[in-house]
């Protein structure tokens, strides 16, 4: 879809003459909605939450799109795991999530007083267990993408045309999705996974890594096209000691590889 297309003209009517917040994580779905928002905006800010289970190559990336598209990018840290809610890790923990987001990005907008707050949900993404949408939507969060009916492909087909760095770029969630639900969140806990992930991508050479937490075994998912990297007989030892030196007993590589909503498969069964 060409960055000229109706679609997309939706959202620069929308955020014309407005002053835009947006929720930023770096991807390309808010790295594009940035973008748009400079170009029609009056004003644009971007905002990173850095918390627990953002991961730190996540935060340096984001840090470095901003500079890219040239938008001031605040970071305001947020104790997530403060939250009782969240930590227990229920059924729809994405939406107690969302809510304590929300409210800090409504907050931040009133302090420096923007019109709207938009985030990077897509019209792909609607489909399936999705509490942390309903949240948005209860606390006057826009998602322009969704609402205008523009999906992952087109989002990154924009970002192609107009050279952005991020065009490419794997989706990633952040690092309580790793956990089946039920299963306690805790910083040691999310530390681990965080350092499994890393380490597999730069041991392999990666970019599509999901760690699932299962107790004392971490179950590896890669993108379904890298799945043969995994293979690599000289490395599995190396996979096996690092698993362990991040303090697991076992480590497991899923055949199917990573799919979207993978630790939702319970709830469909």
């Amino acid at each position: 879809m060409s960055a000229s297309s109706t679609k997309f003209d939706k959202i620069r009517n929308l955020f014309s003459g407005k002053h835009v917040l947006v929720a930023f994580s770096g991807g390309v779905d808010s790295t594009v909605l940035a973008h748009i928002a400079k170009e029609s905006a009056a004003k644009s800010k971007l905002l990173t939450i850095d918390s627990i289970t953002f991961p730190r190559t996540e935060l340096q990336s984001a840090e470095e799109v901003a500079e890219e598209l040239g938008i001031e990018l605040e970071i305001i840290q947020v104790d997530e795991l403060s939250n009782a809610d969240l930590v227990k890790n229920p059924v729809d923990r994405c939406y107690h999530c969302k809510k304590e987001l929300a409210s800090v990005w409504l907050n931040t907008a009133k302090e420096y007083g923007m019109d709207l707050v938009v985030d990077g949900t897509n019209a792909s993404e609607m489909e399936g267990h999705r509490p942390g949408a309903k949240a948005l939507e209860e606390a006057g969060v826009l998602s322009p993408f969704r609402d205008a009916g523009v999906t992952k492909e087109e989002i990154r087909a924009y970002a192609r045309e107009v050279g952005l760095s991020v065009a490419d770029k794997p989706s990633m969630a952040c690092l309580s999705s790793r956990f089946p639900y039920g299963t306690e969140i805790t910083e040691d806990r999310v530390r681990k996974i965080d350092r499994v992930e890393k380490e597999v991508k730069d041991l392999f050479g990666i970019q599509c890594v999901r760690a699932r937490f299962h107790g004392d075994l971490v179950r590896i998912e890669v993108g379904r096209e890298e799945r043969e990297k995994l293979f690599d007989a000289s490395k599995l030892d190396d996979l096996h000691k690092l698993a362990k030196t991040a303090g697991f007993k076992y480590v497991a590589i899923d055949a199917f590889g990573y799919r979207t909503g993978a630790m939702n498969e319970v709830l469909e069964s």
